[in-house]
């Protein structure tokens, strides 16, 4: 099988891009801080709180545009944040010592481990030598293996490119099924079906996707309230699971496969299992690990960064890992210098009280509404938005904060607000092929084009907001968190 592709904020086309189309993003970064400068400052906000927001949002537009990859655009902002006197070079390189971040890192540490041994690999072929002989049950045999992975490996990268894409493209080309005038015989409907269930499980896990305990971190700025990993997966469960059981089903309906029945998925399976040979002593490991860690992290006993860290070292000192592999994690440690730098900004952000202001501005629009209907209308323009965002971090970065305030001052209960906005957050991304990590590899092969990517997912987002809307509003009722 061919190398997997493994993307990351800091590998993706920019690196590539002409010099016309590096000045012309730089122009728009540019335009954007400049035209927050030349804005007279608010009353009651400091001049360098104004800076502030200025490198902030030039910081995110970059992250957007890309005229260099992410994590560099974000080092650029920490710099400036020092250079500018917004803060001491202290306080702007602060976001490195927050365990979120490290927990992040760790995480990618511990997926290198899930696809260094095979494990994840073989739980794959395992799921689809069960279920495969369908179409359908292919698909539903990706998804639950992603579904399993995601509980400890928040990088969708290393889940997708790393693990399930790889098989995916095996599957479909072993069914003759290739981009072009083959595709939908099998390989245009796997891609965009498990496709839309990694967006789902972005969702269902607080270990997800990479920016998920960012969004928990945010919601306890502004409220306080402490989303931890049990109380994020609880929530989530019912409509997480309600959604990975309909969505296949949706697609299947509406962008069906020409071949239907699958026998030789099954053999495959098989005759790449008897290749792996009986599991090795580094992957009893890899799983004893895999168990304690999603343990202790539904326990109070520990954080989550120590948790993370733990197994870390368990891996390393067993030889799992070795310390070159945490090294040449190239993914992870851009991820660290993205997220680092993004959580110091947001959280000063968030003390200056621009974002209150903006959020006060915005309430404005939805004053006498009822508590729901105003709900309704937000979660709505808070979904959509992600046409405009390259990434979840950048979308909830921007806007999770701001939203929460608005929801909460029109009463609703702070539970359904934090909730709804932080699995938003991440369902969002299946209306692009741009959303999130995961999407580019799947749409990057070639099988589905742009027009046909697009309308699926905007159908598939119909169904989503419903189940989760609905079937989740229900659940936590039941869960008596509202």
């Amino acid at each position: 099988m061919e190398e997997p592709t493994r993307l990351t904020p800091d590998n993706e086309p920019a690196d590539h891009i002409s010099t016309r189309s590096r000045l012309l993003r730089w122009g728009i970064v540019l335009f954007v801080a400049f035209g927050i400068l030349l804005i007279p400052v608010p009353a009651g906000i400091t001049s360098q709180s104004w800076r502030l927001l200025a490198i902030f949002a030039a910081t995110i537009t970059g992250s957007m545009v890309r005229p260099l990859p992410g994590g560099a655009m974000v080092l650029l902002g920490v710099t400036a944040l020092s250079v500018f006197r917004v803060m001491t070079i202290e306080d702007s390189l602060g976001g490195y010592a927050d365990p979120v971040v490290w927990l992040v890192l760790a995480a990618f540490f511990i997926s290198r481990g899930m696809i260094k041994t095979g494990l994840g690999r073989r739980i794959a072929l395992l799921f689809i030598k069960a279920i495969g002989r369908y179409s359908i049950g292919l698909a539903y045999a990706l998804i639950s293996t992603e579904a399993l992975l995601a509980a400890v490996i928040p990088s969708t990268g290393a889940r997708s490119g790393g693990i399930i894409y790889p098989i995916a493209k095996s599957l479909a080309e072993a069914y003759e099924s290739r981009p072009g005038a083959s595709a939908r015989r099998l390989g245009a409907f796997l891609m965009t079906t498990v496709s839309q269930g990694n967006i789902v499980i972005c969702a269902m896990w607080l270990t997800g996707q990479a920016s998920n305990p960012i969004i928990a971190k945010l919601a306890k700025d502004v409220t306080g309230i402490e989303i931890t990993y049990a109380r994020w997966i609880t929530a989530a469960l019912l409509p997480a699971l309600v959604s990975l059981v309909l969505v296949p089903l949706l697609i299947y309906r509406i962008f069906p496969p020409e071949i239907k029945h699958t026998p030789a998925a099954s053999e495959f399976a098989s005759t790449e299992l008897a290749k792996l040979g009986k599991p090795k002593w580094s992957e009893w490991l890899m799983l004893l690990v895999f168990v304690f860690v999603a343990a202790l992290w539904i326990s109070p006993w520990f954080h989550y960064a120590t948790v993370a860290m733990i197994g870390i070292a368990i891996l390393l000192l067993t030889g799992v890992l070795n310390f070159g592999d945490l090294i040449s994690e190239r993914g992870g440690w851009s991820v660290f210098i993205w997220y680092g730098g993004l959580v110091r900004m947001a959280e000063a952000l968030g003390k200056t009280g621009i974002t209150k202001r903006f959020a006060e501005a915005a309430a404005t629009i939805t004053l006498g509404w009822k508590w729901w209907l105003a709900l309704a209308v937000l979660l709505l323009i808070y979904f959509y938005a992600h046409y405009g965002f390259a990434s979840i971090t950048a979308h909830a970065t921007a806007m999770y904060a701001p939203f929460l305030i608005v929801i909460l001052a029109a009463g609703a209960p702070p539970y359904v607000a934090i909730l709804s906005l932080a699995y938003f957050s991440n369902l969002g991304a299946a209306v692009t092929h741009y959303g999130t990590t995961a999407s580019p590899i799947y749409f990057g092969a070639g099988y589905v084009s742009q027009r046909t990517w697009w309308l699926i997912g905007l159908i598939v987002s119909f169904l989503t907001i419903a189940v989760w809307t609905i079937v989740g509003f229900a659940w936590w009722k039941v869960l008596r968190l509202w």
